[in-house]
């Protein structure tokens, strides 16, 4: 017996190490790490055991699973394997197990209801669904019956039975009458569980005839009602009337009043019943009871309280409501009716059975090979259910056999596990009132330590605070943790320490000197790894000086102090309070750096002040109470700069801090606002002071940083709106002690100045920066990827070191460190410099171009080995120029043109080139040393072009019919030129142009004489130059043949238009006159043709103009004979008509035209009147738009009206309701709307 209990402990606490080792070896949930282990499948989302789905859907089976590598799925049906793909209606998701049936193309729900399963298998193992049970939802039509009327006499009970059909699931019953308007209910008449409607006794007012019972089916969303019931309530007042009326006078007869009875219940019939109720479920207890005066209703447990807290009491205490039922809710409850006459009772034996629920489920499990586990099962139930296991859904019994493991009732023992061992078990626990079914893996990992928390990651605490440093890990087997501080400090232990099994590290009460690098070590048999994490332990903050108790006098100002400390790398915030509010919104109210100032004080302003100051790691803070008081009279108040500070003091002597007070001089009646601060430097630069710092003007006191080997000494200058005090008196010096630098020279850069050397530059600290006599500077170089060893060299306070006899252009690893007598500074960073550049060695090849037009063109070179370019590629520069003209084989002076392309590009654009030339060009590629030798020059030519305009054209020899016209071959043809382009119109008095005429000129002519003209005409001509690709730019000119003074006749045809085209038709076009050229006759010039047209209050003038081209017109007017001076006009640019305005009416006016800078060239005068001044004239309201457009706005209005009438007036349609009130046709079935049992739109289903 001894021995057995022995080995009933040995197994206890081989179970207990067991499950602790299976909680050290849970699966973090860490994204990266689940991608990268392999595990069983686990299902996340099936569908419910009993699904109703709705016959008319699509139904949607789900079963959704996850695993590495990802699991594949089966179905079984009704206990068989469901073949998906024989059937067109059943599709699965991709990567999904979730089944679709499509119904709503012609599938029938009816023929896939069955019992369903889901298996999700991957390598490592199977997991299984619940039995999902579908069945579709059932709506069935109510049976027809005949319901004869109910003829009821006055305070008897009444019950009106619904019967509903049968539904799956079962429907909602409500009572409701023809107006859908629900019955009212009440103690005496009320609904109950199975939808019957009981009156405990009836009134007159109970007379209706439209009783109609309503089940609404969810699932179909719809509603049937039962045909009307017919209730009559006799009272005894009227049947008397009746009896009465049917009986002699002598006749004694007369029924009696309503009789009062004592309870007696409708339901539940008898004295007792039973009723067996799940656990978890609601328990529904119904006692409804006829009776007159109505009944009410008590209910007891016997031998026991109705439990608390879960105990409802519904449709006016006729139901009794228990939530959440357990085991101990089993007994004996009472209802009890009671009225004036008597009572009745009812007592329902409850008994509370219990599907299976879990007690222990097993869980995943996650072992390394050679280890043991265990996987528990435990479920309750009433009757105590079955336990039996599965493995990969197969049932153990027949599964293959695994020797680690072994089966013991409840529990799965698993020892020396291999990776083979990986399965999946189910767990399936069932009595008659259900089942629990529980998948649950066994995962076998062999895996290295894995550490999960960022490397180096910061943790910042406040001293005296503990420090919680993670360590997040995982491996398989189970990891041992060690820490450690440092890089090679020794194994953290001790009470100092508190080790968490997750790893983290607690060091309960850090201190400063916990500040450094603590290092974690993950170890088990298949490997070993480190994290370092970052500890900072800050000094707490603090409020050296809170703020005081102030009585203030009204409109006065008063200032609060909250001077801190607080650690130097945090940054403190610090925010102030007024009644443990936020300050008013008040300009009067101002927050600066250490204090609060309140300005122009009222009564207001009284009140408690908090200053509250908050790092990222604590918060601290401190109040004050301000008085406000009345204030007395004042005297004249001077104002006058503030006397100097005076009592300088040094306290708190660091090396590199000190605090410096004072005391503040006489402000003067001028608030101060601020104390500057200086300091001299006795060692290095006596006499001259210098700025340190600026403090509000309500501080004392201010904490310096100091800088080391420095001989200070300081002084205060006080500062208000009047100006600047004298300097206080210098206070005591204090000497820092020496120290290593803090620094490094910046700006290190390493640039060759030739090709052998590397010039290494830096900015060198300034005097105080050394920190101590005797600064220098190691300077440290090493080629990269080529030497391993730095060469250094340590030089005095200079700024630039040279090395000689280096490669050419090769990169060096540089870095310069500052030192000192003390040591030398923190070890620089390094940078990267080159050694000297040389000229490139090669030229770029396969130079090739492309002309695209005769403007530009595009090269192209392949690019030079980078080892050939010896130094920074900064680009290629393209060396072209033009060789000669194609058109005239002149050569000249050669200038050439450079691009330059930066980068490594091997093709560039040469834009703007002439057309028609011979071109050179060769590349070379540029460095910081300079440019590489030169391509094999390239020759390309440019097509030809359109020409340039002729270099010029005269005009000479102008006759009455003729005119000569000489040119100039363009100064670039861009090409061989074929012909000149001669086009010419005549301009008539009104400056319009004639017909134009083209006349194409040999490109070897230089001058024309056109015939056959009109006489005392203007023409203008348009001339220029082409080559075979087109024509160039025109010039224009104007002349003007000589006018017919001897009375000659003008041409017969087409006189006074210009060119006679019959002339011209029978007359020699051109003669070519090559000896002698005229110059033109000079044209006067001269305003002419001055014309008026006169209006109101304006005149339009226009004139006719000879002469130059670009004169600036003006216009000069005055009222005929008058002596007034002439008013004058600037006419806008150069043309020939103006707009005089604002002229009286019915006035005549002199008008005449000059031109500027022409002195005294006017033209003659013209006088012109305008018109006389008329009446408005009255305008039509009916032709204006705006009255137009805004009948049609209204008729438009009026018609929308008429027909949204005409819309609402038809509208009824849509409703054809029947009015079942005086026809009691079959009762039709509505979709339902809404919970309370109101009606959308109708719709007829067939019976």
């Amino acid at each position: 017996m001894m021995k057995k209990k022995r080995l009933s402990a040995s197994k206890a606490s081989l179970v207990l190490f067991l499950c602790q080792m299976i909680s050290a070896l849970d699966v973090p949930l860490d994204s990266k790490l689940l991608e990268e282990l392999s595990q069983p499948p686990t299902i996340t989302q099936q569908s419910p055991k009993d699904y109703i789905v709705d016959p008319r859907e699509n139904i949607v089976i789900q079963c959704e699973a996850k695993g590495k590598p990802p699991p594949s799925f089966s179905w079984t049906r009704n206990g068989t394997h469901f073949d998906i793909d024989k059937d067109a209606q059943v599709t699965m998701k991709p990567n999904s197990g979730t089944l679709v049936i499509n119904i709503m193309n012609g599938g029938k729900a009816e023929a896939y209801e069955g019992i369903y399963q889901c298996t999700a298998r991957n390598e490592r193992g199977a997991a299984i669904s619940n039995n999902i049970v579908i069945r579709p939802s059932r709506s069935p039509l109510w049976t027809k019956e005949k319901l004869e009327p109910h003829q009821v006499r006055e305070g008897d009970s009444l019950v009106l039975h619904c019967r509903p059909p049968v539904g799956l699931p079962p429907p909602i019953i409500f009572w409701m009458d023809n107006a859908f308007q629900r019955l009212p209910q009440s103690e005496r008449v009320s609904q109950g569980l199975n939808g019957d409607l009981y009156f405990s006794n009836v009134q007159p007012e109970d007379t209706r005839e439209d009783y109609i019972c309503y089940a609404r089916f969810n699932h179909t969303q719809t509603i049937q009602q039962k045909q009307p019931i017919s209730v009559k309530v006799f009272s005894m007042d009227s049947l008397n009337d009746t009896i009465a009326a049917n009986l002699s006078d002598t006749d004694i007869y007369g029924a009696k009043p309503v009789t009062e009875k004592q309870p007696i219940l409708l339901t539940p019939t008898g004295s007792t019943s039973t009723k067996v109720e799940l656990r978890g479920s609601v328990l529904l207890l119904e006692c409804i009871a006829a009776g007159l005066p109505t009944p009410g209703i008590h209910w007891i447990k016997e031998g026991g309280e109705l439990p608390a807290n879960r105990t409802f009491f519904e449709n006016f205490k006729k139901t009794l409501k228990i939530i959440d039922v357990s085991e101990a809710d089993s007994g004996n409850y009472k209802c009890i009716a009671r009225n004036i006459l008597g009572s009745a009772y009812h007592v329902i034996s409850v008994t509370v059975k219990a599907a299976p629920y879990w007690i222990t489920a097993p869980r995943n499990l996650v072992l390394s090979p050679g280890e043991d586990g265990t996987l528990i099962c435990r479920a309750n139930g009433n009757p105590k259910p079955n336990i039996s296991w599965l493995a990969n859904g197969v049932p153990i019994a027949i599964a293959p056999e695994d020797p680690s493991r072994k089966v013991d009732g409840d529990t799965i023992i698993f020892s020396h596990v291999q990776e083979r061992s990986s399965a999946v078990y189910q767990c399936n626990a069932s009595n008659e009132y259900g089942y629990l079914l529980a998948n649950a893996f066994v995962n076998v990992l062999a895996e290295p330590p894995r550490i999960l928390t960022p490397a180096n990651k910061l943790y910042q605490v406040i001293a005296d605070s503990p420090a919680l440093l993670d360590c997040a890990y995982f491996g398989s087997p189970k990891p041992e943790i060690e820490w450690f501080k440092g890089v090679k400090g020794s194994i953290l232990r001790g009470n100092e320490y508190v080790f968490h099994d997750n790893g983290t590290l607690e060091i309960p009460v850090a201190q400063k000197d916990s500040t450094g690098t603590y290092t974690c070590v993950a170890r088990n048999e298949l490997g070993k790894i480190q994290n370092e994490v970052q500890l900072e332990v800050k000094d707490p903050t603090m409020i050296i000086k809170q703020p005081e108790y102030k009585v203030i006098q009204r409109y006065g100002q008063v200032s609060f102090e909250c001077i801190i400390k607080h650690d130097s790398t945090l940054l403190a915030t610090v925010t102030w309070l007024k009644d443990n509010d936020e300050l008013p919104d008040d300009e009067r109210f101002l927050v600066g750096k250490d204090n609060l100032t309140i300005m122009n004080v009222t009564d207001k302003d009284d009140g408690t002040y908090t200053c509250i100051v908050n790092t990222t790691l604590d918060s601290v803070s401190a109040s004050a109470v301000l008085t406000v008081v009345a204030a007395p009279p004042t005297p004249a108040i001077i104002y006058a700069r503030p006397n100097p500070p005076f009592d300088l003091e040094l306290t708190g002597q660091l090396e590199r801090s000190v605090e410096l007070s004072w005391i503040p001089g006489d402000e003067n009646n001028s608030p101060i606002t601020s104390f500057v601060i200086e300091y001299e430097d006795g060692l290095h630069e006596p006499g001259v002071w210098h700025y340190q710092t600026e403090v509000p003007g309500t501080q004392t006191t201010v904490q310096l940083k100091l800088s080391p080997y420095v001989n200070y000494s300081f002084r205060v200058i006080a500062v208000n709106e009047i100006g600047r005090s004298q300097p206080s008196e210098p206070s005591e010096q204090y000497l820092t002690k020496s120290a290593n630098p803090d620094e490094n020279p910046s700006n290190v850069q390493g640039i060759g100045s030739e090709p052998d050397n590397l010039v290494i530059t830096w900015e060198p600290l300034k005097g105080f920066q050394s920190n101590g006599p005797g600064l220098q500077y190691k300077v440290s170089w090493r080629q990269k990827d080529v030497d391993d060893e730095w060469t250094s060299v340590i030089v005095a306070n200079v700024s630039k070191y040279i090395v000689s006899g280096t490669p050419t252009f090769v990169p060096y690893e540089i870095k310069v460190q500052a030192l000192n007598d003390l040591g030398y500074a923190p070890e620089p960073s390094e940078v990267i410099g080159h050694s000297g550049e040389d000229l490139p060695m090669v030229a770029p090849g396969n130079v090739q171009v492309h002309v695209i037009n005769s403007t530009l063109a595009k090269v192209h070179w392949d690019p030079v080995p980078l080892k050939t370019v010896r130094g920074h590629l900064q680009g290629y520069k393209v060396y072209y120029w033009k060789v000669q003209s194609l058109s005239r084989r002149s050569r000249r002076h050669v200038e050439k043109k450079i691009l330059t392309f930066r980068g490594n590009k091997t093709f560039g654009m040469l834009p703007g080139l002439e057309p028609y030339s011979s071109y050179k060009l060769n590349v070379r590629v540029v460095n910081g040393k300079g440019e590489g030798p030169a391509s094999p020059d390239k020759v390309f030519k440019t097509p030809e072009g359109v020409p340039s305009s002729p270099s010029f054209l005269k005009i000479t020899n102008p006759t009455l019919d003729s005119l000569t016209l000489e040119w100039g071959s363009p100064t670039h043809p861009n090409g061989v030129l074929t012909s000149y382009v001669l086009k010419f119109q005549p301009i008539n008095n009104t400056h319009e142009l004639g017909p134009l005429v083209e006349i194409r000129i040999p490109a070897n002519e230089s001058s024309l004489i056109l015939k056959n003209l009109n006489y005392s005409t203007r023409y203008k001509f348009y001339f220029n130059a082409q080559t075979s690709v087109g024509s160039g730019s025109q010039i224009t000119e104007e002349a003007v043949t000589i006018m017919d003074e001897a009375g000659i006749l003008r041409p017969a045809v087409g006189a006074g238009k210009g060119y006679s085209e019959t002339l011209f038709a029978t007359s020699p076009v051109m003669h070519t006159v090559r000896p002698t050229f005229y110059k033109v006759q000079p044209l006067y010039p001269r305003i002419r043709n001055v014309t008026t047209a006169a209006a109101e209050t304006y005149a339009n003038i226009s004139w006719e103009y000879e002469g130059p081209d670009h004169a600036n017109f003006y216009v000069e007017y005055g009222v005929a004979g008058s002596k007034e001076d002439w008013k004058k006009e600037i006419v806008n640019g150069s043309r020939s008509f103006f707009v005089l305005k604002g002229l009286t009416p019915g006035t005549a006016y002199k008008v005449r035209v000059g031109a500027e800078g022409l002195s005294g060239f006017r033209s003659s005068e013209d006088v012109f009147e305008t018109g006389p001044a008329m009446a408005s004239r009255q305008v039509d309201i009916a032709t204006q738009g705006w009255f137009i457009g805004l009948m049609c706005a209204v008729a438009l209005l009026i018609l929308i009206l008429l027909i949204v009438c005409f819309i609402r007036r038809n509208k009824g349609g849509k409703y054809p309701v029947k009015e079942k009130e005086d026809a009691h046709a079959d009762p039709e079935i509505q979709p339902m709307k809404e919970d309370d049992g109101t009606f959308g739109e109708y719709r007829v289903l067939p019976e």
